[in-house]
């Protein structure tokens, strides 16, 4: 699933392009599951005319703003990939939903696994229905601290891996770059968040900053999916540490990098230099 860094790259790629343009009549969900908010025919013929304010995130959620007050909220999930198309583009196979502009250009939404949606509405209407208003802080807004971090772990018994996975706790951390900075800290995935020092917190704060930074820098990364709303694959793949990595020496110490399963989640680390 794309995680902060990804969905960020593609918030600012579509800012540059959709900023400023409206929607046209003729936006059609090709698969209507797709609408998650409200059903497919009321969301495309609301969303026509409709002329975009700007686009930006909230955790894993593209937010675009638009002239009436309202939001077209889009959650990508695990293969949701948007781009723009010139009119009379051949069609995806995957194609889910095509959102026409004035211009006569479309913006597409293909989706392999049909999992990502769309939402649009207020925000007072959008939060009874996807949980915006329940998300923590934002790992790279100047609000997030090492104290802020130590408040949101504080007296969680989970492992620290899951704890930083919890949208509530922490917003657009995912799994990738839980396992980085978990590694830039040197701190044992599987250990109780609650346990954690204050050296310890303030190391991973840095780690996760450090991480999202490198990773945005980058354009996100890419496995498999996942790709900028330019059609450009992520390029941080090359600079992970430990995602994937099992088998392979640490870069720190040399270590056999392990894989295990952390509130079912694959995970990855050193046994010597994570304590």
């Amino acid at each position: 699933m794309p995680e902060l860094p990804e969905v960020q790259t593609v918030v600012d790629q579509l800012g540059r392009r959709l900023s400023g343009r409206a929607f046209a009549a003729g936006t059609a969900f090709v698969w209507p599951g797709t609408a998650g908010y409200p059903e497919a025919a009321l969301l495309a013929a609301e969303l026509t005319g409709r002329r975009v304010l700007g686009v930006r995130r909230r955790a894993k959620y593209i937010l675009i703003d638009l002239d009436d007050g309202r939001l077209l909220v889009i959650h990508l999930r695990m293969t949701g990939f948007l781009h723009f198309a010139p009119p009379g583009a051949p069609d995806h196979r995957h194609l889910r939903a095509r959102l026409p502009l004035e211009s006569g250009e479309e913006l597409r939404f293909v989706d392999m696994r049909k999992f990502g949606r769309f939402y649009l509405g207020t925000l007072e209407e959008l939060s009874a229905v996807i949980p915006l208003a329940s998300l923590g802080p934002e790992p790279l807004a100047s609000e997030f601290t090492p104290e802020t971090l130590g408040a949101r772990l504080a007296g969680r018994g989970g492992a620290v891996k899951s704890v930083l996975l919890d949208q509530r706790v922490l917003a657009g951390l995912g799994n990738i770059y839980a396992d980085e900075a978990l590694f830039q800290a040197g701190i044992d995935p599987r250990r109780p968040a609650r346990g954690l020092g204050e050296a310890e917190i303030a190391a991973l704060h840095a780690g996760i900053v450090a991480v999202l930074r490198q990773a945005l820098g980058s354009g996100g990364t890419t496995f498999r999916d996942y790709r900028g709303s330019e059609g450009l694959r992520g390029e941080n793949e090359p600079d992970l540490q430990v995602f994937h990595r099992q088998g392979r020496p640490c870069p720190r110490c040399g270590a056999t990098l392990l894989r295990c399963v952390v509130g079912g989640r694959g995970t990855h680390f050193c046994p010597s230099c994570q304590q």
